[in-house]
């Protein structure tokens, strides 16, 4: 199996960032969509158009992504263990299970503001969205310049 996942680990890696960017996404739509639902009227015509959004993006595109990238980087490691010991690596292997930790913060509040309730300010979502931006940027210049 490793000689096949070494024969095709440049699409491999070409669809596991094609998935990573489908998450990285989502990550940064979902609390642009807590902004507005938080502006909505609970129960209104507005507040349920808002949850039926979250839930498509979070169970529809988010989730599958976040699986698909862990999987297709277990795979790659399968083929290339030596990378698991290298400094670059852990870092990003930080910064990823960050992004997971926040998709599964954005999980939870999805299923409170289902519920009707209003976790957090506007304010809140909106400095948060910038988080899993930031934790990206350090993975993807971890994987592609490899510093130590």
């Amino acid at each position: 199996m490793q000689a096949f996942l070494i024969d095709n680990y440049l699409i491999l890696k070409a669809f596991h960032i094609i998935m990573v960017i489908a998450w990285m996404a989502g990550m940064m739509y979902l609390p642009r969509l807590f902004v507005y639902h938080h502006q909505a009227a609970p129960g209104s015509d507005a507040a349920q158009f808002f949850v039926m959004m979250e839930r498509r993006l979070l169970k529809g595109i988010m989730t599958p992504s976040m699986v698909i990238v862990w999987l297709l980087a277990i795979l790659m490691l399968v083929a290339n263990p030596a990378i698991a010991s290298t400094g670059w690596f852990l870092v990003k292997l930080g910064c990823v299970i960050g992004v997971t930790a926040v998709h599964g913060f954005y999980a939870a509040a999805r299923k409170k503001f289902e519920a009707g309730e209003k976790p957090r300010s506007e304010r809140f979502w909106r400095i948060l969205n910038e988080g899993p931006f930031i934790l990206m940027i350090v993975a993807v210049v971890m994987a592609v310049v490899e510093p130590f």
